[in-house]
Formats: C-alpha cells, sequence, structure tokens
C-alpha cells in the first residue's frame, strides 16, 4: 500500500510542477492613440503604403502591447515568456498548471488557454493519436543530381510572367523556416547577395540575428524562388526581394513554434512585406497532451492559423505547404494550411498527378483544401553547399507557387490580395470541379495574368495598356480585330515626349530613359482617341 501511495504522490507532484505552456490573452491595449497618431511608430512607410493601396485602415491590432503588462507577467515568479503578439494581445508563457493559473486575478488578463487542452476548464480531453510532422528534413530524400528546373515554372506557366519581365521586382518574400545556412556564401544565392535582394532577417527561436545558421531546410525552399545558377536553377521570383525568419526549432515539436511564426509574421507584416511563405505545418507535439486534432483544422481554432488569417487581414498574402501526410492514418492538412484566406499547396508529380504523400482535405468545416498544387516531386533546388539535386514535398510545392504569386502580384501592384488571390484559384484547372485531393487545381498564371489584364484599363474590348505604374515597357495588348494603334506620351505641362506605332508583333514603349512621375499617354486607335495618367516607377 505505501508503494502504491507512493507512486500517487509523486505523479501528484508531477502534475503540480512540470512545466506547461499557455497562451496569456490581455483585455486592454494602452496609449492606442499615440500610435494612431504616429504610426511609423509601429508600422514602416512601406507597410502603410501596402495598407492605403488596399483601402485597409489601422486599428487595434497593430498596437504593441503595452510594455508595463508584459513586465508584470514577467515579474511573477516562475514565468517564462517565450514569445508575444500584438495581433492576438497575447505572450506565450511556460510555468507550472498552479503560476500559470494565478494570472487569472490580474485584471488586465482576459483569459488563460493551455495547449494542453485538458487543462482548458471548457475544454475536452483530446485523444493523443500520433500524426508525424508535416514537413521534417526525413521526408525529403535529396539526390544531388543534375537538374532543369523548367518544368516545375512552366508546369505553372510561370515562364509567361517572366517573358513579361514580371520576375518578383519590387516584391518583398518573408520566408519562414527552420534556417538558412549557406545563403550567405552559396553561388546560387550570389544573384541575390550581389543585388542585395536579401533584406535581413532574424532567428526567432535562439532570439539572435544569426539567421544564416541551423537547419538547411530554409535554404532549399528558398533556392526554389530566389536561386540562380546558369542552365541548371532559375527560381520562380529571382528578382524579388526577400526576409529570412527562422521560426522552427527542427530537433523538436512544441506550440511556442507556433507563436514564433505569428511574431515573424507581424515583423513581416511592419516591414511591408507582401508574400509570406511557410513550408512549415503543425498537427503533433512531442508532448502528446499538446496535439492539435482534426476538428481544430476549421481556420479559426489554432494560433497560428488565427495569426496567418490576420496576416492576409493586414494585406499580406500567405502561401503554406499542405503537408506531407497524404499516404498516413490521419491524411488531413496541417496548421495553418486550414486557413481560410491561406494558399495551401498540395503537391503533384513532373506530369501533374498528384503525388501520394501530398496531404488531403477538406478542412474540418468542410472548405476546399488544398487550395491549389505545384509540383512536389523531383523538384529542382540547392543545398546549404551550393549543390543542384532534387527533393521532394510540399515544402517545395509552396515556394514553387509563393514565387509566382509575387510575380503576378508586380503586374498588378495596385490589386488587392484579395484580388491577386482570387486570379490564382480561377486561373486554376480544376476550378470548376474541384476536390480533397488537387483542390482547385494547378494554376494557370499566364491565364491569371490575361485576366488581370481585363480589369486595368479596359478599352472597349479591344485592347489593353499594362503594366501600370511601370519601371520600364508599357505595353498595348490587342484583343480582336485591331493590328496598330499609335502610343503617344507627354509630361504633365502637355509636352509631348514620345510617339510610336503599337502592333501585334510589336506591342510595347520602352520608358526606360524618363524619370520617375506621372505622364499622360493617349492611344489612338480606329478612329478613338484614349487618354490616361500613366506612371513611370
Amino acid at each position: 500500500m505505501k508503494k502504491i501511495v507512493a507512486i500517487v504522490l509523486f505523479f501528484s507532484c508531477f502534475l503540480g510542477f512540470s512545466q506547461e505552456d499557455a497562451w496569456v490573452y490581455f483585455n486592454v491595449k494602452n496609449n492606442s492613440q499615440s500610435y494612431y497618431n504616429n504610426p511609423l511608430l509601429m508600422l514602416s512607410q512601406r507597410a502603410i503604403d501596402r495598407r492605403t493601396i488596399q483601402n485597409i485602415p489601422l486599428d487595434s491590432k497593430d498596437i504593441p502591447i503595452d510594455k508595463a503588462l508584459i513586465d508584470q507577467i514577467k515579474s511573477v515568479s516562475g514565468i517564462t515568456i517565450m514569445a508575444k503578439s500584438k495581433w492576438l494581445n497575447a505572450l506565450h508563457i511556460r510555468g507550472t498548471q498552479t503560476v500559470i493559473n494565478s494570472l487569472k486575478s490580474l485584471s488586465f488578463v482576459d483569459k488563460i488557454d493551455f495547449a494542453n487542452k485538458a487543462l482548458n476548464s471548457t475544454a475536452k480531453i483530446v485523444g493523443t493519436s500520433k500524426i508525424k510532422d508535416v514537413e521534417k528534413d526525413e521526408e525529403i530524400k535529396v539526390d544531388f543530381a543534375y537538374g532543369n528546373s523548367a518544368n516545375q515554372i512552366q508546369m505553372l506557366r510561370g515562364d509567361v510572367l517572366h517573358k513579361q519581365n514580371y520576375t518578383g521586382g519590387g516584391k518583398i518574400i518573408a520566408v519562414m523556416d527552420a534556417g538558412f545556412p549557406g545563403v550567405n556564401t552559396a553561388q546560387p544565392f550570389q544573384r541575390l547577395r550581389d543585388n542585395n535582394r536579401i533584406l535581413g532577417g532574424y532567428d526567432f527561436v535562439a532570439r539572435s540575428t544569426d539567421f544564416y545558421t541551423n537547419d538547411s531546410h530554409g535554404t532549399m525552399v528558398l533556392s526554389v524562388m530566389g536561386g540562380y545558377k546558369d542552365g541548371a536553377l532559375v527560381g520562380t521570383a529571382p528578382d524579388a526581394s526577400y526576409f529570412l525568419f527562422r521560426t522552427e526549432d527542427a530537433t523538436s515539436e512544441n506550440p511556442v513554434e507556433e507563436s514564433y511564426w505569428v511574431e515573424a509574421a507581424e515583423k513581416a507584416d511592419s516591414l511591408g512585406v507582401d508574400v509570406i511563405n511557410t513550408s512549415l505545418g503543425y498537427f503533433e507535439f512531442d508532448k502528446t497532451t499538446y496535439n492539435h486534432t482534426y476538428s481544430e483544422m476549421d481556420g479559426k481554432t489554432a494560433f497560428m492559423t488565427r495569426g496567418a488569417e490576420i496576416a492576409f487581414s493586414r494585406g499580406m498574402i500567405v502561401v503554406v505547404a499542405a503537408g506531407n501526410e497524404g499516404a498516413t492514418v490521419n491524411p488531413h492538412i496541417a496548421v495553418p494550411a486550414d486557413g481560410i484566406s491561406v494558399l495551401a499547396i498540395g503537391a503533384v508529380t513532373p506530369t501533374k498527378t498528384v503525388t501520394s504523400f501530398s496531404s488531403i482535405g477538406p478542412s474540418y468545416d468542410g472548405r476546399v483544401k488544398p487550395d491549389i498544387m505545384a509540383q512536389g516531386q523531383s523538384v529542382v533546388l540547392s543545398d546549404a553547399s551550393g549543390n543542384i539535386g532534387t527533393a521532394n514535398g510540399t515544402s517545395f510545392s509552396s515556394p514553387i507557387t509563393a514565387g509566382l504569386v509575387a510575380c503576378l502580384w508586380q503586374a498588378f501592384p495596385n490589386k488587392t490580395n484579395k484580388e491577386i488571390r482570387d486570379l490564382i484559384i480561377k486561373s486554376a484547372d480544376r476550378y470548376t470541379t474541384p476536390n480533397n485531393q488537387y483542390g482547385y487545381g494547378i494554376p494557370d498564371f499566364g491565364l491569371a495574368l490575361s485576366n488581370g489584364l481585363g480589369n486595368i484599363d479596359f478599352l472597349k474590348g479591344n485592347v489593353f495598356l499594362y503594366p501600370n505604374p511601370t519601371t520600364d515597357l508599357f505595353t498595348v495588348s490587342f484583343n480582336g480585330y485591331l493590328d496598330a494603334a499609335t502610343l503617344r506620351v507627354y509630361s504633365i505641362l502637355g509636352q509631348k515626349i514620345k510617339e510610336q506605332t503599337i502592333t501585334k508583333t510589336s506591342p510595347s514603349i520602352s520608358l526606360k530613359t524618363l524619370q520617375s512621375g506621372i505622364y499622360i499617354y493617349e492611344l489612338d486607335w480606329d478612329g478613338n482617341v484614349t487618354t490616361g495618367k500613366l506612371i513611370k516607377q
């Protein structure tokens, strides 16, 4: 009997003093007005401009958490602050169950949400069925064979964008991953380095400014978008700029990584990032009591998914890997692929058939997932040493797509993130007949470009003018019976600067030599004269 009692007492002590992860949510944000009056205290000018273009007002989610509240939580003995989120007005903390629950007595605390749902007063005890990590190294079998990256781009008709000089220039992509060793030294990233396309980064796991370390998964992911080795590898957005954020600890799996991700997304927002790529996903953790369940894949429950939805509400596009669990007993998408607004990317073979490993939908609440597909088998990429090889995984379907999202948005800089997302979804080959394996299918970025042009400078159904603003070429795209037109460009004071005959075979006029500013264009076609503003960037 004593032995049994001793075991029970030991177990009780273990429960009482073991460390738990939880989120503490606040019910106030102080000093909000001072931030509204001085938005540059919380957002860069580029972030504010992105919001202005999309008509997204500032709101309370943009206001930082009051430092005084953070300090009060920090001063509680036994509490460690792991991460913070202004969007969700919450801190990710670690401590014993007893100490964490004691925070409920603080007047500014709205609620406590334990990662172990069984510890929440209204929670049901969840199962602990095993589901493999979505994007772990053991699932990525790299064969360092010489390859050609044409197929993974042409499958999505990304080459159509590239031929129009939409290669990501002027767009910023944030890459959230497990580490980026070799990006500062390997040859396939030299073009990015030489053109100052790596804008910076941060290691949120180690709280370090050295992000060129740790797991090379992020290096391979970046290479699919920004890598360049002539004749061997061309990324889908070789001229985009990048922020590199480490949010994943590849040595373990803990809910704090979801919180790191939200922190990084908030940083990306403040820096004016346009597209976020996340080749990560979460379902199972080292502590099985922290595991997600399929019922939580509803687009509104998981901390990371809620953060991804807020990221979209700030004007960014979030592109994520659907997951590699399609052949397991739990084949569904993971967090944050369940998000309503995120683009969850599944994997197809080089011949466009779904791979066996690509996670499937629908979301728990019945929405189409994955959203779209891209090549995820035999994807050509670079490792940390600069070797060109191939690898498998939705980890790489995601950046293939994210890069082209940036290129398409470059063509339509005044469109909202929702408009760009809709163009992509509606271009997919199964748009009218989606299913749980393919989602809406394989997108056609050439078609998305064409469809988008139908909403820009539409002229009586016969011609389109694009892009506007432009850095160089201003193009007339003829539609119908017209073969030629005369295009004139005037200064804002009315002085004619250029005049050129535009034809179907020679449809563009170069503005490269003009200074940045606002001009007036005049198009004379089929007896009609149409004018409008033209912006040279």
